[in-house]
């Protein structure tokens, strides 16, 4: 289990949406493709949208060495990560009930720098797998100098907390006999066709991308 804590502790519906479970936090973290790293520095707030990985109970971020962002969370600055999902769009019988159906997680953490070459080199591959799955070993391999250009940071999954709003809307008794129609609209993202460059065009589409 993550540590709940005040940080991690949603302000409404605690108990019925929040959990600390570690399988319902890991298992949003490994569908997710993107999150959002929070920090400030000298008073002025930042939201920095990142590819990520997690691997065990870290989740890892990676940048060029010449990034200022990169190189201000393995300073050590407090940072708030934050995923979601949406899944739906509830529609109920007033603009007031409308809702969304969603799964998210939030983390506070402190960037911890990865200068084990092997761990550097195990999330490069991770990530690159949960991007486009199965163009490791198609690709041309990473070089060491490729590596070098490259920071690595990861932070801890312990103050960790997931939220999860599923169902339907929600009315009040008046509503219920209104003439209007509820339900769910799915709004979740789906892999389309992939679209060739100048070059791609004179290859054969691999057997990973077809969709």
């Amino acid at each position: 289990m993550a540590e709940k804590t005040k940080r991690t502790t949603p302000s409404r519906y605690a108990n019925q949406r929040a959990s600390y479970d570690t399988e319902v936090i890991y298992k949003i973290l490994d569908e997710a493709l993107f999150c959002t790293v929070s920090y400030a520095e000298h008073n002025q707030p930042y939201s920095i949208p990142q590819s990520f990985i997690r691997i065990n109970d870290h989740i890892y971020l990676h940048g060029s060495v010449g990034s200022h962002f990169i190189r201000t969370l393995a300073e050590g600055c407090p940072t708030c990560i934050s995923i979601m999902l949406a899944d739906e769009i509830v529609v109920a019988k007033t603009a007031f009930h409308h809702s969304i159906n969603y799964r998210s997680v939030v983390i506070f953490a402190t960037a911890e720098l990865v200068q084990n070459q092997e761990l550097k080199y195990q999330a490069f591959q991770q990530l690159t797998e949960k991007m486009v799955p199965g163009s490791w070993d198609y690709l041309k391999p990473m070089t060491q100098k490729e590596m070098d250009k490259t920071t690595a940071v990861r932070f801890s999954l312990l103050e960790a907390s997931a939220k999860v709003r599923q169902g339907g809307p929600g009315h009040e008794k008046s509503e219920m006999d209104l003439p209007i129609w509820t339900g769910l609209i799915p709004i979740k993202p789906v892999r389309q066709a992939p679209i060739p460059d100048e070059h791609g065009k004179q290859i054969p589409l691999p057997e990973h991308l077809q969709i």
